[in-house]
């Protein structure tokens, strides 16, 4: 099987490669824009073609899809300040992916979606998801939709990695108001598991990809604070303070790591649905607490994942 994977230096990419690489018979073209994180790419699977291009843009990477058997369609703009690169990133570059894809005759692909598409935020990246998902059900190509919800695990820069090694880097580690707000974190290691099963059978329809233990946001916090004992001590901020220094924080840095628009989903009493996950794709789900120690209590994460 010959499996293109978009979006594979990042979080989910590099994790399904991992997984994928050691299946029989599988050959892997991952594709990714970031030139460091491919670098990494090809430093840890010197064994598989990686190619250096952006995916909303024509060029000589569409003939990777001559004679794939699959692809996995993964790239994503999850954080950032410019509504055009959400636009780019989550709408355009999927709409020539598909081009090629149909060019080309690939016969099924994985879509990774996002559960923001059920959420009340309203923001560039629940937007421009949303825009992605509708035009994905108009494709006539077999695939399956999966929504995952907020994931952690290796190679995850934006969220619980990047608070996580934000716990290092300053001796306080500040939650917004009291913390309660539900998450549903989903490990990548799982969600990797159940990306390798729908290639393998060639899974269809659209399912919702949610963690199955409900934590309060601060609880979670509280819970790698334990496991990996930082230098930082928590404290709880007023909402308006923190988001004022998200605020500041942006006019230093174009592309930061958190935005008072996530900040302002992140505070939205939801919660999204869960379903048999496990039973129907025949995977294990990794108890959360285990899933963090198996992310961050390894030796090999600090001299791979911390320079991600």
């Amino acid at each position: 099987m010959r499996v293109v994977v978009t979006g594979a230096a990042g979080l989910v990419g590099q994790n399904v490669i991992a997984r994928l690489k050691g299946e029989p018979g599988v050959s892997i073209v991952a594709i990714d824009k970031h030139p460091a994180n491919t670098a990494l790419l090809r430093r840890i699977h010197p064994e598989i073609t990686v190619i250096e291009a952006d995916l909303a843009a024509d060029g000589a990477w569409s003939e990777a899809f001559a004679g794939a058997d699959a692809v996995l369609l993964n790239q994503a703009q999850i954080g950032g300040l410019d509504e055009a690169e959400f636009t780019a990133n989550n709408v355009t570059a999927t709409e020539r992916i598909v081009e090629a894809m149909r060019r080309h005759g690939v016969p099924y692909f994985v879509h990774i979606s996002s559960s923001v598409v059920n959420s009340r935020a309203d923001d560039f990246y629940t937007r421009s998801k949303t825009a992605q998902e509708r035009f994905i059900d108009r494709v006539e190509i077999p695939h399956v939709v999966l929504r995952p919800t907020l994931m952690f695990g290796w190679f995850d820069r934006k969220h619980l990695g990047w608070l996580r090694r934000f716990m290092d880097r300053t001796p306080v580690f500040p939650i917004p108001g009291d913390g309660r707000f539900i998450r549903q974190p989903l490990y990548v290691g799982d969600f990797a598991a159940i990306i390798t099963a729908c290639l393998r059978t060639r899974a269809t329809g659209t399912h919702d990809i949610s963690g199955l233990e409900q934590i309060d946001y601060g609880d979670l916090i509280a819970m790698i604070h334990e496991i990996v004992r930082p230098r930082a001590r928590i404290v709880h901020i007023p909402y308006r303070l923190f988001w004022l220094l998200l605020w500041a924080y942006a006019l230093v840095d174009r592309n930061p790591p958190f935005t008072t628009r996530q900040l302002e989903a992140l505070v939205i009493p939801e919660t999204f649905p869960v379903i048999d996950w496990p039973r129907i794709f025949g995977v294990t789900a990794t108890p959360l607490r285990r899933a963090l120690v198996e992310t961050y209590c390894d030796p090999a994460y600090s001299s791979i994942v911390l320079d991600f």
